[in-house]
């Protein structure tokens, strides 16, 4: 049924349908594909893409109309597209060199058109997330998913052999795999956004009754997976998490007061259900943490190593301090613009110092900041930073009206999304989880729910972009 009550025709609700799994398909295939950090991967993830832009228009023409939603968090990230676009931009000069804004013009380009894609399926996701069912669908699948992918990663993790999937063989000694992912703290990264759904949805009662204990043992699993990975980075998100929802229950008990004395006791009976569903969550992953052993997990957060091929304790320095060091130099030789998107790796050794690519007497080759903000300000400059500011505001901006909704499910999204939101930029501080197409295509799933989980109904109605959403809409011409 579309606005006005009337029936949609059979192949549109067939495209919508398709649209939104082809979305979920893509999800899953770019986590299974190690993140789609490889050529292969990241040419099936592009053809993916072009699929489900080319059955977005099949959509609009068997409409014959073109109706878009543009939420407002999409124009930083469609600014963002173009300014990549302006580094990439070469120029030959009389001496046959060629030169632009980045120091790696093709790294550029190639990075650009991987962010393009990103931001088209944000788009077409903001534009199919606009329906109760289909959200509905969304966040059933989004945690049955979650949990089925947390068992995978235990199991391989008790049963490990050295090789992913059981085949794969690791070419590495410096990676740490955990799940389908080469980095433990990619997986970990990828299970903070889909940790926190389950307990939104019970703490809103958008789930039922008597399902409620599969949401808790759900979200038991992928927490209990993230914590077993060993990524101190996804403990801490993981805990600041559990402190965003129960920040946010407690402000919705405060507001209650305010109120009769009736639903000031109701607001104060909902924080004291949801403060007992977040102990018994924290109850369940501590069981089986220590049912898993607890002597690794603690001496990983104590830095101690945890495996016979590291030799000395980790420090600041000797993990990520001496690469944000580097970094600070370059943003501080380009501050406005930045070396290039995906020019990192190119632009490093100018900013290095002699000691700081040598690592235990072993030259390193280093491809990200391992800090998803420095890595903006070097790739993009201040102009690039206050882009992803915008962004992010936008999108907890769209929390706040969420979380407020008469609608559970909107509620549920708008809490649990934000949540995954809030742990991954937490997480973001000490890795580069958003530099890989896996973990920012969640991201950006996530975030096109929240935004219409936030979205006034009124805004759509007028079409008004200064509110929450705005919409374009226009009939296409029919040949006589």
């Amino acid at each position: 049924m579309n606005r006005q009550g009337t029936e949609l025709p059979l192949q549109y609700t067939s495209l919508d349908r398709a649209i939104l799994f082809g979305l979920l398909a893509t999800a899953v295939f770019t986590a299974l594909a190690h993140g789609t950090v490889e050529p292969w991967s990241l040419a099936v993830f592009e053809s993916l893409s072009v699929g489900l832009i080319a059955l977005w228009g099949l959509k609009m023409i068997a409409q014959k109309r073109v109706t878009i939603s543009i939420p407002p968090a999409s124009l930083p990230l469609a600014v963002f597209v173009l300014l990549g676009i302006l580094q990439s931009v070469a120029f030959t000069n009389r001496l046959g060199e060629r030169t632009g804004l980045s120091m790696d013009i093709e790294a550029t380009r190639a990075t650009v058109l991987a962010l393009f894609f990103l931001v088209t399926l944000f788009l077409i996701a903001a534009n199919h997330l606009d329906d109760s069912e289909r959200r509905r669908t969304l966040m059933t699948f989004l945690i049955i998913y979650g949990v089925a992918m947390a068992l995978f990663a235990l199991v391989q993790h008790f049963t490990w052999n050295g090789r992913l999937y059981w085949f794969r063989p690791i070419t590495s000694e410096a990676t740490s795999p955990f799940g389908p992912f080469v980095n433990r703290n990619h997986f970990a990264g990828y299970m903070e956004l889909l940790a926190p759904l389950p307990i939104a949805m019970i703490i809103t009662r958008a789930a039922p009754r008597d399902s409620q204990l599969l949401y808790v043992f759900a979200a038991t699993m992928m927490s209990l997976s993230a914590i077993v990975s060993l990524s101190r980075g996804g403990m801490i998100s993981l805990a600041a998490e559990i402190a965003f929802i129960a920040i946010i229950a407690a402000d919705r008990g405060n507001r209650g007061e305010s109120r009769s004395d009736s639903r000031s006791r109701l607001r104060i009976s909902s924080s004291l259900r949801t403060a007992a569903l977040i102990l018994v969550v924290i109850a369940s992953i501590f069981a089986g943490i220590f049912w898993a052993g607890p002597e690794r997990i603690v001496d990983r957060i104590a830095g101690e190593p945890t495996s016979g091929r590291a030799q000395h304790a980790e420090t600041f320095f000797s993990s990520r301090g001496w690469i944000w060091r580097e970094t600070v130099a370059m943003i501080g030789a380009n501050p406005f613009l930045g070396v290039g998107l995906g020019a990192y790796e190119t632009a490093y050794p100018v900013y290095s110092a002699d000691d700081g690519s040598i690592v235990l007497g072993k030259a390193l080759s280093v491809d990200r900041a391992h800090n998803d903000y420095l890595q903006v300000l070097s790739d993009c400059g201040v102009v690039g930073g206050a882009l992803a500011a915008w962004f992010i505001i936008l999108i907890f901006r769209a929390v706040a009206r969420g979380k407020r909704s008469h609608d559970p499910l909107r509620r549920a999204l708008a809490i649990g999304g934000g949540a995954g939101i809030f742990g991954l930029l937490v997480h973001s501080l000490v890795d580069f989880n958003l530099q890989l197409p896996s973990n920012a295509l969640l991201f950006l799933l996530l975030s096109a729910a929240v935004c219409q989980a936030g979205a006034k109904k009124s805004a759509i109605a007028r079409a008004d972009t200064r509110e929450d959403i705005g919409r374009m809409s226009f009939a296409l011409n029919e040949s006589r």
